[in-house]
């Protein structure tokens, strides 16, 4: 009997069918190959926390991201017209319904190794998908105008207001997106921004220095204060605020990509949960100090947010308890619009080219991302653009820009649940009942405070109601 016949060479003729050759592989796949290497020795030599400091990265990045400039200001203006009370146990609320909301975006972008976009346009339709994009688009445009607007606030304490902090802030924005997008690979630009945004921590010796009444932060921490009076739709506008501080749709599209970017694996779950919930950790102490640091000014006039929104908000904080707590709240304002402006032109760069399906990855090189590339950078300059219009409302758009991501994020939050609820894509992985009541519970009250304030804020326009 003769022997059989040997296999067709690459790329011959089998059965009338030909075998292709492989691609090649691209610069992402050997940069993320490289990290994943990294990730499976740690693993293997049960080398836990070099493993944990391999993995963190977008959970502590989307939280510290979203303790934001505008959110700062927020949290810093809610203190300064309520003091220390219902807000401080809200702001914990908030953060356990933001640590809801990115788990799942975690662990769709694990499981999947796809981006939010990317996924809403292959299981919904095109239609659905660009509409996410869009709508992300123009919430991220106003939240980096925001982001300008704040670091201006913060180097308006130093220089001066005027042209010069106007065009200082707007160069230090586009300077830091070029900067880190020159670094090449995804591990360097996380690393960059990680280390930034430990600087949030400035609002904790900030509240530290304004002397304030512990023991009453500790009763408004273990106890549920009292609804607090006074105008209902500022109250209602506070809300909204803090409910759009800490979660918004920039962050899902954010972490859901960059956990695909980073290269988690459905093995990586775990500790994608530690990240985020280190993250949101952090995040609450900071905006609680920020909170504690604007109570401060709660005797003494501080129930004047337009005033406060201005440069003269640490100037308040530094007449009050000194120049030191001044410059270290502005600082804090100069890094919180910082960071957020990196991961929010991330975002928007991330979710154009999982939309048009062209590369979107900090791995990949600017001639196979052009638009990824792009897009961080066009988003930047747009709104360093806008700050340096003459008359331009920009006090406005910094105050308005967290409710118009609490009236935007339902629509992106029934997403996330009906991804990370898809068994096709999940399997295991996918939302339990629980998940998604809680989910659920999230989704109806971001709706009703958006609405709330909505129609409050129509009813006075039209004067259907008073003041």
């Amino acid at each position: 009997m003769s022997p059989p016949p040997p296999p067709p060479p690459l790329g011959g003729e089998l059965g009338g069918a030909v075998a292709l050759p492989l691609p090649p592989l691209t610069r992402e796949d050997r940069l993320r190959s490289r990290d994943r290497e990294r990730v499976h020795r740690a693993r293997n030599g049960h080398r836990r926390l070099h493993l944990l400091w391999l993995l963190i990265g977008p959970g502590i990045l989307v939280m510290l991201g979203e303790n934001d400039g505008p959110s700062m200001l927020s949290y810093a203006t809610t203190g300064a017209t309520y003091g220390i009370g219902f807000f401080v146990p809200f702001i914990l609320l908030t953060f356990a319904m933001a640590y809801v909301c990115q788990e799942m975006a975690m662990r769709v972008g694990a499981v999947t190794h796809r981006g939010y976009g990317q996924l809403v346009l292959q299981r919904y339709g095109r239609s659905w998908g660009w509409l996410a994009a869009i709508d992300l688009l123009f919430t991220n445009l106003v939240t980096l105008i925001a982001e300008l607007v704040a670091i201006r606030v913060g180097v308006a304490y130093f220089l001066g207001g005027g042209t010069l902090s106007a065009q200082l802030s707007a160069l230090i924005g586009v300077a830091l997106v070029l900067l880190t997008l020159s670094l090449g690979r995804y591990w360097r630009w996380e690393r960059m921004v990680l280390a930034l945004a430990v600087l949030n921590c400035l609002f904790v010796p900030v509240a530290i220095l304004t002397h304030p009444h512990w023991g009453a932060a500790a009763h408004a921490l273990a106890t549920l204060s009292p609804f607090p009076h006074g105008s209902i739709n500022t109250l209602l506008l506070l809300i909204a605020s803090t409910i759009g501080a800490t979660v918004t749709p920039w962050m899902v599209f954010f972490q859901q990509s960059a956990s695909a970017d980073k290269g988690l694996t459905p093995h990586d779950v775990r500790h994608g949960r530690y990240d985020t919930l280190a993250g949101a950790l952090l995040a609450a102490i900071f905006g609680i100090a920020a909170l504690i640091g604007g109570a401060a000014l709660f005797s003494h006039g501080g129930g004047s947010i337009s005033g406060f929104l201005g440069a003269a908000f640490p100037q308040a904080i530094g007449a009050r308890a000194g120049q030191v707590a001044g410059a270290l709240f502005a600082l804090g304002l100069i890094e919180a619009g910082a960071v957020a402006l990196l991961a929010i032109s991330a975002s928007t760069g991330y979710a154009l080219g999982e939309c048009v399906g062209a590369g979107n990855s900090f791995n990949s090189h600017p001639r196979h991302a052009a638009l990824f590339y792009g897009a961080n950078i066009a988003v930047a300059v747009v709104a360093a653009a806008v700050i340096m219009i003459p008359g331009a409302p920009l006090l406005s758009i910094a105050l308005n820009a967290n409710v118009l991501a609490t009236v935007l994020l339902p629509v992106t939050l029934i997403f996330v649940i009906l991804l990370a609820s898809d068994r096709e894509l999940m399997g295991r992985h996918a939302n339990t009942r629980a998940r998604n009541l809680t989910a659920g519970l999230i989704v109806a009250l971001v709706s009703a405070a958006g609405a709330a304030y909505a129609i409050d804020s129509f009813l006075l326009s039209t004067h259907l109601i008073g003041g």
